[in-house]
């Protein structure tokens, strides 16, 4: 069975999309994320931005095979924002994102029906407006070797197509390739069949 090693995400933020219903206006915003820590400075800068905003809320998820998730309701009634758009994030099955949907009032209480519905479709038009892009996990790894074994080595990075992210070449020589996680178990034994060639896991 191929190991699932790929996910899906945005490589930069979507264009902020404005979707009203009856006077309230929810602006909806798709951003990247590496961490938790760069939720809270976009937040800041979306009170700024729209100062008089009620709510911002909003959802986020994390991480490529094991992921996490916060959603938050700012003020709103329970479960009526946050998990909304954390639903929209999951039918769409992208992750390392934050959806935010900021919502000016227009006067008339939507109830939460009708509050759950408008954070839902404000988040589903943000991230259809997002550009999705997918991306192959991949572990690294550090060979060392002498020159003498160069040759076979770089053969099979070759044959493999796999990827070198740095080398250094003083005394000995030092790679450090990035191997598809699916492709990982086999590769780690392809290199430690060689005679001469050390590998071993980065970070």
């Amino acid at each position: 069975m191929e190991k699932n090693d790929n996910y899906k995400t945005i490589a930069q933020p979507s264009e902020e999309i404005l979707y009203k219903d009856r006077k309230s206006k929810f602006f909806a915003q798709v951003f990247p994320i590496a961490s938790e820590n760069d939720v809270k400075p976009i937040i800041e800068e979306l009170r700024k931005r729209h100062h008089t905003a009620n709510h911002v809320c909003y959802a986020w998820q994390l991480g490529e095979l094991d992921r996490y998730y916060r959603a938050n309701d700012d003020g709103e009634p329970n479960n009526s924002a946050g998990m909304p758009i954390y639903g929209q994030i999951q039918s769409f099955d992208v992750t390392n994102i934050l959806v935010t949907v900021t919502r000016i009032f227009g006067g008339t209480k939507l109830g939460v029906g009708g509050l759950i519905q408008a954070y839902r479709t404000a988040a589903q038009l943000a991230l259809e407006n997002s550009t999705i892009v997918e991306r192959v996990i991949e572990s690294q790894f550090k060979l060392k070797f002498g020159y003498p074994d160069m040759d076979k080595v770089m053969r099979t990075i070759k044959q493999k197509s796999l990827n070198i992210v740095s080398q250094n070449m003083e005394l000995d020589c030092e790679l450090v390739i990035s191997v598809r996680l699916r492709e990982v178990e086999e590769i780690q034994q392809l290199v430690e069949e060689m005679q001469g060639v050390n590998i071993s896991k980065k970070g």
